[in-house]
């Protein structure tokens, strides 16, 4: 149960702005994370899907200290004291954060040691080079000699040599090396990440399926001896280290972003360390020099097991393995394409069009702009990409119509944290080719999702749009869980071209049709669909939430949601990640279920319902109920209007959610998650459910 200020002795006496009613976002990201290490405890789950959860938990892990914890590092050596809706100091949140972190970590070694039993007991061996036989380990080291000891580039420490740069996310080992005159010296050697971190030792005769493996580092520890000849080696340590990498790109006296942001790529190496993962067994005198070298402080020091990266078991993942796997399938195509180009035109013409991936093929999106670079009567062609990924054959559409003699215009996010490098590679590509490339806007990230295709049909101009939840990434579609919508909808089109006016060139414009964007009129339209339930409900019509996000962090929001409930509003949130809001509060959210699902596919689409007084209106799109992406992101929401597919979202894909006895974790008014007791009911595990109704749409 939540705990309440000081004074509170009635619910409704509380204050909306209690600071009892508020979960601090980074714990609350942290309890993610440990929902994603239950999907690696799952026994249902194939064993190597158990692994990549654990590598997923690592990546999570990573990300999270280079960014959310070196931004609180920002804020303490800023000198700032503000506090979060829930009340703590920097300080405090980073002391709570880094012991659910250890807490954490030391769970998920726990659980890959099991891990690592299973797949033994499968033929899997990743096996310590201390316990290789002597087959194996002249096998090891032959590889050393052959293709590691070419790779890698000692650096020495001493008086005429600077301690070498250790860059972010780089696994190292620091040797201790004794010369000929007795003297200690320090050197350290970067275990190269273009090589298999995993080395794979010669197949035992007895099985075919039998395959050993023993960490890299390991087998370089083992012959450091070659790198330093006619040294003693003393001893040798791994380590990993961690650094600020949420570069601060400084638009307003940035001539030209493109170069701005890849600046900022190259700095991400040089940030501040953030964390520092040793093994438990480095002796202080080792650890000292590098905490002193790296300028790095006692709280940023974790000892931990082997391997320090657990980002690395991805790896595994590449075994040919297919009973350890989850099964393959193949998304659906839609029905309603499948012609030629104009057939798809037509197709749009006709009604709306819904995608659900990755249930639905997200081949019609690549189609729908192939379409429109080949058709003649296909004008203009403007589009925004946030993550595309490095092989994009949506990018090969958009430069196919450019020389097809279309005008194109590309809005491309070049701050897209961690896909920067790939997006200005793409838009030095678009460029090459004459597109209209624009790469954002000062102080606003855009995150919205829109293609916008203007076609003349004899004497009208008509205009098609693509809307999505997710990013134009055909490997992620089919990774994620995401909805795209097709429409011909005038409004919606007359609204796609106001937004791209407004992202290339000067617009003032304070309201949309239909569209519900960020920063212009997301927060006051949301609001008041929010406000239009609460009045529903007091004068006894038809009144229900249901929103389907990654995060819910905003306060504004959860005020607006604090007061649905209050007034009998049945608000269901499902939040796959962040929650600061506590459901289950007498008198203040009593009516309000929180639920996370975390399964195989990424849950990464937004769904807003409202009741409506029995006139059900959803909304889908790009934004989270952040700060960030209602204030500071570009962002859209659009109307779903056909009533088919209001319907089929609302009784199919919502209530499979809702219905979830499998994966589904309520959250506890504390802050805290618990599985969704079943009963005597049938097991409900919602992607299946979808997944299995994909071919009786």
């Amino acid at each position: 149960m939540a705990k309440r200020s000081p004074g509170v002795t009635k619910p409704q006496q509380v204050r909306l702005d209690d600071p009892a009613l508020y979960v601090n976002r980074e714990l609350s990201l942290l309890k993610f994370q440990r929902r994603v290490l239950e999907e690696a405890n799952d026994p249902t789950h194939p064993l190597l899907e158990r692994v990549k959860f654990v590598s997923i938990l690592g990546s999570n892990l990573d990300e999270f200290f280079m960014v959310r914890v070196a931004g609180i590092q920002n804020q303490i050596n800023a000198g700032v004291q503000d506090t979060g809706p829930e009340g703590l100091t920097p300080p405090e949140r980073l002391e709570a954060i880094r012991a659910e972190f250890v807490d954490i970590l030391n769970a998920a070694h726990a659980s890959r040691s099991r891990l690592f039993e299973e797949l033994s007991a499968h033929g899997i061996h990743v096996v310590e080079y201390a316990d290789l036989s002597p087959e194996q380990r002249q096998f090891a080291d032959q590889y050393f000699l052959d293709t590691i000891y070419p790779v890698l580039t000692p650096l020495a420490f001493d008086p005429g040599r600077p301690f070498p740069h250790i860059s972010n996310l780089s696994l190292n080992l620091s040797v201790m090396i004794r010369d000929r005159e007795g003297e200690d010296r320090f050197a350290r050697v970067k275990v190269p990440d273009t090589l298999p971190q995993l080395v794979p030792l010669q197949k035992a005769a007895k099985h075919p399926r039998e395959v050993s493996f023993v960490w890299l580092e390991q087998v370089i520890q083992a012959n450091l001896s070659a790198l330093f000849p006619g040294m003693e080696i003393v001893e040798s340590h791994a380590f990993h280290l961690t650094r600020d990498a949420d570069t601060e790109i400084q638009e307003i006296e940035a001539e030209d972003l493109l170069e701005s942001v890849e600046e900022g790529v190259r700095l991400r190496r040089f940030g501040a360390p953030v964390r520092l993962m040793v093994q438990p067994e480095m002796p202080d005198h080792v650890l000292d020099l590098l905490k002193t070298n790296l300028e790095a402080d006692d709280q940023d020091v974790f000892r931990v097991q082997s391997p320090l990266a657990l980002s690395r078991l991805r790896h595994l993942s590449s075994l040919d393995r297919p009973e350890l796997k989850d099964p393959p399938f193949v998304p659906m195509p839609h029905e309603a394409f499948g012609g030629d180009d104009e057939e798809m035109f037509a197709a749009v013409r006709r009604h709306d069009i819904l995608l659900h991936h990755p249930f639905d093929s997200f081949q019609p999106v690549v189609d729908f702009l192939r379409a429109a670079a080949r058709d003649p009567h296909v004008l203009a062609i403007k589009m925004t990409l946030y993550r595309v990924g490095s092989k994009s054959p949506v990018v090969e559409a958009l430069l196919e119509a450019m020389r097809n003699g279309k005008q194109v215009a590309v809005l491309v996010e070049l701050k897209a944290r961690f896909d920067e490098e790939s997006n200005i590679e793409w838009a030095r590509a678009l460029e090459a080719e004459g597109v209209h490339v624009v790469y954002g806007l000062v102080g606003l990230k855009i995150h919205g999702k829109v293609a916008l295709v203007v076609r003349q049909e004899g004497d009208v101009m008509r205009r098609y749009v693509h809307l999505s939840t997710g990013n134009y990434n055909a490997v992620t579609a089919h990774l994620y869980t995401d909805m795209g919508m097709f429409t011909a909808d005038p409004d919606i089109g007359a609204d796609a071209s106001d937004l791209f006016n407004y992202l290339t060139g000067y617009s003032a414009k304070s309201d949309y049709r239909k569209l519900l964007v960020a920063p212009i009129n997301l927060r006051s339209r949301f609001a008041a669909l929010i406000h239009r339930e609460i009045a529903h409900a007091r004068a006894g019509l038809p009144a229900r939430l249901i929103f389907k996000m990654n995060a819910l962090v905003d306060d504004g929001v959860i005020r607006l949601l604090y007061e649905a409930s209050r007034a009998g509003v049945k608000v269901d949130l499902i939040a796959r990640g962040i929650c600061c809001l506590r459901p289950g509060i007498p008198g203040v959210s009593d009516n309000i279920t929180v639920r996370s699902i975390v399964g195989r596919f990424l849950e990464h689409s937004r769904i807003f319902y409202f009741a409506n007084g029995g006139k059900d209106e959803i909304y889908l799109g790009s934004a989270d109920l952040m700060q960030r992406n209602i204030n500071r992101r570009v962002e859209v929401l659009f109307p779903v209007q056909r009533p088919a597919l209001v319907k089929t979202l609302r009784d199919r894909v919502l209530a499979a959610y809702l219905n979830d006895n499998v994966k589904a974790r309520l959250m506890q008014p504390g802050g805290t998650y618990v599985r969704a007791e079943r009963g005597k009911a049938r097991p409900v595990n919602s992607q299946n459910l979808l997944l299995a109704a994909r071919s009786g749409r």
